[in-house]
């Protein structure tokens, strides 16, 4: 599936999701998501943690279309992550996602969590999906 492909399934199936794909290969997804005070920010004017996982998730998500073509029903199985430092609250998050292994049964990767222009990351995740079973198995 190329970007705008998935980018399309992303908005009819998540129409609310607010993220933008910069980039997806078979090896990885970039996403980035503008923030905003009503969305994002928790008391204290940080980004909340919820919005940082549902983003590195997002980039999962969208890593194992662009590496195995439609697979709407892949599925997190695990995800964890590591805050590193307080996100900029006047900055897009950028999502970038790696995949390390490839299965046929579950997918591994991690994702590294930016502010937009800065180089260290916030967060760092790793995550694990479960692919669907293929028909008559």
């Amino acid at each position: 599936m190329t970007r705008d492909d998935i980018a399309q399934f992303m908005a009819l199936a998540f129409p609310d999701h607010g993220m933008t794909i910069t980039a997806v290969d078979q090896h990885g997804a970039t996403l980035r998501c503008a923030i905003t005070e009503a969305q994002h920010l928790r008391p204290g004017n940080t980004v909340s943690g919820p919005a940082q996982m549902a983003l590195a998730d997002a980039a999962m998500y969208v890593a194992i279309q662009g590496a195995l073509g439609f697979t709407p029903q892949a599925v997190t199985t695990s995800l964890t992550i590591n805050f590193l430092r307080r996100p900029k609250a006047d900055r897009a998050l950028i999502a970038q996602c790696a995949l390390l292994k490839v299965g046929s049964t579950l997918v591994t990767g991690e994702v590294s969590l930016f502010s937009e222009g800065e180089i260290a990351p916030v967060a760092h995740v790793v995550a694990t999906y479960a692919l669907p079973r293929a028909s008559g198995t």
